[in-house]
């Protein structure tokens, strides 16, 4: 797969965000030939390197679809668009519905109008909801507890009934959580507000926040606090290429799979692990517990491992917090220079 003719033109939605950017990244850095669409809500332009096609715009606009996968030959799709806060889900569910499944649905229907033929879909393990067992496998019952997951399951269902439909196969990987920034340093999660733990905390460790909240500390786990499986998110972008160069050779199938290290970690572990790396000790905050936040998620691997060549290659928790503290000290440099902006 890496001769060049087998690298056929991607469009990338949600390029400009945080794991669509490593991807973008890493598709160019295997020779691909890239085009991304972000309408930049949440995205950023300069997220998007240079040799990459770049166009603001919608993923529901069918019209600006067209042209760009006709402009371009696009004969792969790789979609990371959407909104992933889960409280805001409950919030506001309607939102996610519209971004999450009613624009996933547009952005299909331009896939087969225009003979798109490999679709990967950027999904979670949101979908499984609070598992029954653990280590979850790709065929645990899917139930989700909140409307994000349930966003992303009736867009990998859409995927799964268009393609028993239309000569097009699809690749939907569930993310487990996603933490770290490119290594070289040319991108990494730099939007405002995050919730995401690592992120939060290297935050703290570098004085963007005074303190460090650990949502309950009752759960069913050896030290009271949630247990997730922390992937790094450059190993989850090498996933990607992976299942694409699987779509491709292999057109017949399309696959689910989990992305995860199958190994978890407790919140108070991973604050221990920044305390490690920093030097520093984080003020810790114990606050009552999330509703629907379950004891323990983390994927069992066997599937993604026997499917794709991949295999991971930063799968240390100290490696993930390093990476994404180094990015979270260069983002605070560059919000010190002369214009204040990231960029």
């Amino acid at each position: 797969m890496s001769e060049r003719r087998n690298k056929v033109p991607v469009l990338v939605t949600g390029g400009g965000g945080y794991i669509g950017s490593h991807a973008v990244l890493a598709l160019l850095d295997a020779g691909w030939p890239v085009v991304v669409v972000d309408n930049l809500t949440t995205g950023f332009r300069w997220a998007v390197p240079d040799a990459a096609v770049f166009v603001e715009g919608d993923i529901a606009d069918q019209p600006l679809l067209a042209r760009l996968i006709e402009k371009h030959g696009i004969q792969a799709i790789i979609h990371f668009a959407g909104s992933i806060i889960v409280p805001e889900s409950v919030e506001n569910p309607l939102k996610y519905y519209e971004n999450n499944t009613v624009k996933s649905r547009s952005l299909i229907e331009s896939a087969v109008k225009g003979g798109v033929r490999h679709f990967i879909f950027s999904s979670t393990a949101a979908t499984y909801g609070i598992p029954e067992q653990v280590p979850v496998r790709e065929d645990a019952r899917t139930q989700p507890i909140n409307p994000y997951g349930w966003s992303k399951l009736m867009t990998e269902r859409m995927l799964a009934d268009t393609a028993a439909a239309h000569p097009m196969n699809f690749c939907a990987l569930r993310y487990f959580n996603v933490a770290g920034a490119d290594p070289k340093g040319r991108s990494g999660q730099s939007t405002a507000g995050a919730t995401h733990l690592i992120k939060v905390a290297v935050e703290a460790a570098i004085g963007k926040r005074g303190h460090v909240s650990v949502y309950g500390t009752d759960y069913d786990t050896p030290d009271g606090t949630g247990v997730r499986d922390y992937i790094h998110v450059s190993d989850l972008a090498a996933a990607h290429i992976n299942a694409l160069e699987k779509l491709i050779a292999d057109p017949g199938t399309s696959h689910t799979l989990n992305c995860g290290y199958g190994r978890g970690f407790s919140v108070l572990e991973v604050l221990d692990a920044v305390d490690r790396v920093t030097n520093l000790k984080l003020d810790r905050r114990l606050e009552p517990r999330r509703p629907g936040d379950p004891d323990a998620l983390v994927a069992d691997n066997g599937r993604i491992l026997g499917t794709l060549p991949w295999r991971p290659r930063r799968d240390d928790l100290d490696m993930i917090v390093a990476d994404a503290l180094a990015w979270e000290r260069r983002l605070a440099e560059r919000d010190r220079g002369p214009s204040g902006a990231a960029g």
